[in-house]
């Protein structure tokens, strides 16, 4: 079988679950390669996302390593399986792959949770300020390269999955561009907070209690809680977080700062107020 030069982070995700299963039932990848008539090197490949698992394949091994969650075994089944070429796919080998990997993220997940302290999450940027957010990219990007990503943000903002967003007040003021481009924003976040699946929420500059809760983050649902993943920047790109206990730990992050952010219709006011001013 042809080894992925590049597997996605969906495809290592699942190889990572089923190594989590290998290993909580205390076998080897030989032993476990035994049970499937294979060799070692085939579960190794098979757990870095380098190759694919069948169905019968995953469900055999799932037996023996004694996992009775029916659920998380089906949803584990439709990650190998899914052959879904998404819109993204265009997009590959002209942009960094963590830019594909938060697109396959987003098309797959049951829900999202943003907490933006310095900058407004991309998936609610207008296009002025997505541009002056990559212009200020170091090193510089070339033109073509700005275009490809603005589009490509432009183009992530069609999902309507339900999404939370909890802003503090100064990545509402701290101004990427010109006043302009800084008004659209605002206006565009009054127009968002109305819709059906987005939640905004603000955390003023002057409230109570939020250092202790303050955490830039990206929360987003799999299709049981195991398969959640925390998305977090890095200076070489993006990085998925999947451990349950640092997943419990962002859900409680996110209670913590949602619980000290203004309620959404004041929210909303708070930002319009805010367009007011300029």
């Amino acid at each position: 079988m042809v080894l992925r030069r590049e597997p996605t982070a969906r495809q290592v995700r699942l190889g990572t679950e089923l190594r989590r299963l290998r290993e909580a039932a205390g076998l080897t990848a030989r032993e476990s390669a035994a049970l499937l008539g294979t060799g070692r090197v085939q579960i190794s490949h098979i757990e870095s996302g380098l190759t694919g698992v069948s169905e019968e394949r995953l469900r055999r091994l799932a037996s023996h390593y004694a996992c009775t969650n029916g659920e998380f075994i089906d949803a584990l089944v439709t990650m190998a399986t899914d052959r879904t070429r998404g819109w993204w796919e265009e997009y590959r080998g002209l942009l960094p792959t963590s830019f594909l990997d938060l697109s396959e993220l987003d098309h797959h997940a049951s829900f999202r949770r943003d907490v933006a302290i310095l900058f407004v999450p991309g998936l609610l940027q207008t296009e002025n300020y997505a541009r002056a957010v990559f212009s200020s990219r170091v090193p510089e990007l070339t033109s073509e390269e700005l275009e490809l990503r603005v589009r490509h943000r432009m183009a992530r903002q069609e999902i309507t999955l339900p999404y939370e967003v909890v802003l503090h007040e100064a990545a509402l003021r701290f101004r990427v561009s010109d006043r302009t481009a800084w008004l659209g924003q605002l206006t565009r976040l009054v127009e968002l907070s109305e819709a059906d699946h987005i939640t905004l929420r603000v955390i003023p500059f002057d409230l109570d209690d939020f250092s202790r809760a303050s955490s830039t983050m990206t929360y987003v649902g799999g299709p049981l809680p195991k398969l959640d993943t925390v998305v977090r920047d890095a200076p070489h790109g993006s990085v998925f977080i999947d451990f349950e206990a640092q997943l419990n730990a962002y859900r409680t992050r996110f209670r913590k700062v949602e619980a000290v952010s203004l309620e959404p219709e004041r929210s909303r006011d708070f930002i319009h107020r805010l367009t007011k001013e300029l």
